[in-house]
């Protein structure tokens, strides 16, 4: 049996460390992003399809959702929160996807465009560009 020893100040174990974060805006957001908020509005179908399609799963699957239980949706939040480590419970996920069904896609679409806006790393390499050495045309023909 192996023991865990001690902490001291400033020690850390893995076994402690958990990379859970929280969702980048809450379920009832939709100031948050309004182009989101119009979207899963006035077209709810395409946004979860665009969901789907950004999670890279097939893009029709949450139009085999039920009105009652969306299966498809709560799998897709399931999917986001073990993707992105995310805290929450299954009960919690269900009573969202039931019973909020578009603030749940908006949240899930805006939780995506959260997560595409991580750091940008530009490479950057030295080149050299030489110009050829002018060349000086004389003219043969001189009388």
């Amino acid at each position: 049996m192996s023991t865990i020893p001690p902490l001291s100040s400033g020690d850390v174990h893995p076994q402690c460390i958990t990379e859970e974060g929280l969702w980048s805006t809450a379920l009832m957001d939709c100031f948050e992003d309004a182009a989101t908020c119009c979207y899963g509005f006035w077209c709810c179908p395409c946004l979860s399809c665009t969901v789907s399609g950004r999670l890279q799963q097939p893009y029709c699957l949450p139009l085999c959702d039920l009105p009652c239980l969306p299966p498809a949706g709560l799998a897709l939040r399931l999917t986001m929160r073990n993707k992105y480590k995310i805290k929450g419970t299954i009960c919690r996920d269900i009573c969202t996807s039931c019973f909020c069904v578009w603030c749940s896609w908006c949240q899930l679409h805006r939780e995506l465009r959260a997560q595409d806006k991580g750091p940008i790393t530009v490479n950057v390499t030295n080149v050299v560009h030489a110009q050829p050495v002018p060349m000086m045309m004389v003219n043969q023909n001189v009388r």
